[in-house]
């Protein structure tokens, strides 16, 4: 699965970049070269949320009546995606190092781990992870000279949060606050840092919509650990649906993903987002079907279109939120276009 092929045609190649994004997973002929390879390394398959979170936050400022930073908001958007990628790397790294991730462990079995699978290194993967930093480390700069000192809290505190996850000592997953992690982090963090480093302000009302949309990246995760259950509880590893049980943990994530259509509504009534937000209604249809699947049983036997199999309630929860969280951009983006055309 792990040795690249001879070269493949274009168009081959790029259908297997295209598959490895889609599910992170190499395509059936395995790795095909080092952008298959660090597209599974990276999980790089759920940087979507990442993207609604800093495209949500360039159309709330485009539509705002604050000057925009285009150039600010721009690399601010770069670098909560390259964050993004730098978190997943460093995930994997901290629960290989204190031993959470091992052969058995659902991490290994939806997708070849980086170590463990013999995809990287552990120097590879800590030179990857490094990489990402200075990256980021040289946008923060940058935005700091173009705006101001406020833009170190909101790089520091994600680069925190990131951190805090899983790695000692607080290991925040670990003891039931990493669900609450990735909703500050996907919310007010990554929305309202790119809009201050394009507008140097954060009104009450970007903070309420990031809030609002967190909630569904939050339920991926939510959803992701309830699939864990049968390894975490046994391991120790109390993460929120473990502290509170299945069934509790499963009305809780199909509650989040109502309260987001709810929160749309609400703030659009409030006149914090523009009505075109409402776009989300049409993924209530899909909605319905995935509270309504929250209530059924796992299969019994692998879905033949499952390719991150042991992950069950995970991918619906993340096709979910990819539409809804689509829509909601769309919704924005038409309202942007409206206002620029009407001058």
């Amino acid at each position: 699965m792990t040795a690249e092929t001879s070269p493949l045609p274009l168009k081959a190649r790029l259908a297997a970049w295209r598959y490895a994004f889609l599910t992170t997973n190499p395509p059936e002929q395995g790795v095909v070269d080092g952008v298959t390879r660090w597209l599974v390394v990276t999980r790089a398959g759920v940087l979507p949320m990442t993207l609604t979170s800093g495209l949500m936050a360039v159309l709330l400022a485009a539509v705002s009546d604050a000057a925009v930073d285009w150039l600010n908001v721009t690399l601010a958007v770069v670098g909560i995606v390259v964050a993004h990628l730098a978190n997943n790397l460093m995930n994997d790294l901290a629960d290989t190092e204190v031993g959470n991730d091992t052969a058995d462990y659902p991490r290994a079995l939806y997708a070849p781990h980086p170590i463990l699978a013999g995809l990287v290194t552990k120097r590879q993967l800590i030179a990857g992870i490094l990489l990402c930093q200075v990256v980021d480390l040289v946008i923060m700069v940058t935005l700091v000279v173009r705006q101001d000192w406020w833009i170190v809290a909101f790089a520091v505190g994600g680069l925190f949060l990131s951190y805090a996850y899983t790695a000692p000592p607080l290991r925040l997953k670990k003891v039931g606050l990493g669900e609450l992690d990735v909703l500050l982090t996907w919310g007010p963090l990554m929305v309202g840092g790119v809009y201050y480093a394009g507008t140097g302000t954060l009104p009450w009302q970007v903070l309420a919509a990031a809030t609002v949309y967190a909630l569904l990246p939050t339920t991926v995760l939510m959803a992701k650990h309830i699939d864990k259950l049968p390894y975490d509880g046994p391991a120790g590893t109390k993460t929120f649906p473990v502290l509170i049980g299945e069934r509790a943990a499963k009305r809780l994530t199909q509650a989040m993903m109502v309260a987001f259509y709810v929160g749309v509504a609400v703030l659009v009534a409030v006149r914090a987002l523009p009505w075109p937000a409402l776009l989300v209604l049409l993924a209530v249809p899909m909605l319905v079907k995935v509270v309504r699947a929250f209530d059924q049983p796992v299969p019994a036997e692998p879905p033949a279109d499952n390719p991150v199999w042991p992950l069950w309630w995970a991918p619906i929860a993340f096709l979910h939120t990819r539409r809804a969280g689509g829509l909601l951009i769309l919704g924005l983006l038409g309202w942007a276009v409206w206002l620029a055309v009407r001058g």
